[in-house]
């Protein structure tokens, strides 16, 4: 079938150009605040001169403080289009970020030797960081007219897979998407799928991609593909069109994986994003490397708080100190993890295994105030050396509870493919559950991680658990 050329579109950035097309416009805002930094300091400190030779000297602060922006940056969602599209959003991070740079400033300042670092530098960059990266992302958020345009998209399939996707793109990705309708099925079209009509069937695509020009579509269902939408899809791809399945689109968005909606795709499950086929892959080594380092200086400072613990456990409720408790390994292998004891003594004796959740009366007054703060995990840093479980990934979870939910929810030994840990993706981003539909978003956490992983990651990740251990968000 012909058809004739396409008119002129307007660019429309996909997501991960818009995520970049941020950072670069922060790091130039950062680096511009470090100039002005710099100036002002020299104005104040009238023995120091202002000239490239000066900056040049102080080079460092660029990267040192470009690192530490996207750091925070990312650990505080502050490139998540739902936060970026929300001005008063926008302003909170921007200003938690700042704080949290004035914090680590001054803990570096303080441990370093004297007259290391400069004492008010960090201030001159912190106002004008937060002017010039508040003018850029307030700006809503790109100074360049066509890169703010939403993407528009069709969506092609009228099952589940559509009412997932436009719910996701509702609640994640902000203004970021203009979903314009949906391609189906002849009965279906006339009728609403989460407030987006069915616009017609395949062989009506083209017209709908040349009317509202039309930049991507989001294929649902690839496995039951009619005739007329497969011609339809194929033409459109023939034209630039970018073709996307709905799996892997949610999951960009949400930083999860669709696990409940994904059938037998089951390479979007859990196969790793980047193959490294033939090339050796240092993350492995260098994250056991990073855990035995964190488990050692972390038992170390344990052993020092251990005896205050054990005091306060003994004085607020009768029974002993530690708490094991057989857990789900790597591979299904089983293992003990141990704990300070949060729950009165014999707490599950006649319930039996079940989840914990909030207000539970089984812990104790004091294993509150450990749970918030998560120093009940602490003895766990044995597992980590032990190499039963990492400082990051998927939380262990007890065998009566696998069994059980391994025959609920679709793929959940999925996440045993990896070491569990402390913390991870799904602690981060989630509250704590105690039920299995919280268990099963849990899991497509879990699984966005195994097929994310990586160093930068990780890092993340323990950035975000100090924000939830600092803001005492455990139950």
């Amino acid at each position: 079938m012909f058809f004739s050329p396409m008119p002129k579109r307007r660019p429309q950035l996909q997501i991960s150009e818009r995520r970049a097309l941020l950072a670069a416009g922060d790091l130039l805002a950062v680096c511009a605040s470090v100039i002005i930094a710099l100036m002002v300091w020299t104005i104040v400190d009238q023995r120091r001169t202002f000239t490239l030779e000066f900056v040049l000297s102080q080079s460092i602060w660029f990267i040192a403080l470009g690192g530490m922006w996207l750091l925070l940056a990312s650990a505080n969602d502050f490139y998540e289009l739902r936060i970026a599209a929300k001005r008063v959003r926008t302003v909170r991070r921007l200003l938690l970020i700042t704080a949290q740079t004035w914090v680590v400033y001054i803990i570096v300042f303080f441990v370093s030797p004297p007259g290391a670092l400069p004492r008010l530098f960090i201030v001159y960059y912190g106002i004008a960081s937060l002017i010039l990266i508040g003018v850029w992302r307030l700006s809503r958020p790109f100074l360049l007219g066509w890169t703010s345009e939403p993407r528009r998209a069709l969506i092609i399939g009228t099952d589940w897979g559509a009412s997932a996707l436009i719910t996701a793109a509702h609640n994640y990705a902000g203004d970021e998407y203009d979903l314009r309708g949906i391609i189906g099925d002849a009965d279906k079209v006339g009728t609403l799928i989460e407030g987006v009509p069915v616009l017609g069937t395949g062989a009506d695509l083209m017209n709908f991609v040349h009317r509202d020009q039309i930049s991507e579509l989001i294929v649902t269902t690839t496995d039951r593909l009619s005739g007329d939408l497969f011609t339809g899809v194929m033409d459109a791809y023939e034209q630039g069109i970018t073709i996307l399945p709905m799996p892997i689109l949610y999951e960009r968005i949400t930083g999860r994986v669709p696990v409940e909606h994904v059938n037998d795709n089951w390479a979007v499950v859990f196969l790793p994003v980047s193959n490294r086929d033939g090339v050796i892959n240092p993350y492995p080594f260098l994250k056991r490397l990073i855990d035995v380092g964190i488990a050692l200086v972390g038992l170390l400072l344990f052993a020092l708080m251990l005896p205050f613990l054990a005091l306060l456990i003994q004085f607020d409720s009768r029974g002993g100190i530690f708490y094991t408790q057989n857990r789900m390994g790597r591979n299904g292998s089983i293992f003990r993890v141990y704990k300070l004891r949060s729950m009165v003594q014999d707490a599950e004796a006649e319930s039996g295994a079940q989840f914990s959740h909030k207000g539970d009366p089984r812990v104790t007054r004091f294993g509150r105030i450990m749970r918030k703060t998560r120093l009940d995990e602490l003895p766990q840093l044995l597992n980590v050396l032990r190499g039963e479980m990492s400082f990051v990934g998927p939380r262990p979870e007890r065998p009566e509870h696998v069994t059980r939910l391994t025959e609920k929810i679709p793929f959940y030994r999925t996440r045993m493919i990896v070491r569990p840990g402390l913390t991870g993706w799904a602690q981060v981003q989630y509250n704590y559950g105690s039920t299995d539909e919280d268990a099963m978003i849990k899991l497509q956490y879990d699984l966005y991680y195994i097929r994310h992983q990586s160093l930068l990651l990780d890092l993340n990740i323990m950035i975000r658990t100090v924000g939830k251990v600092v803001s005492l968000s455990g139950v």
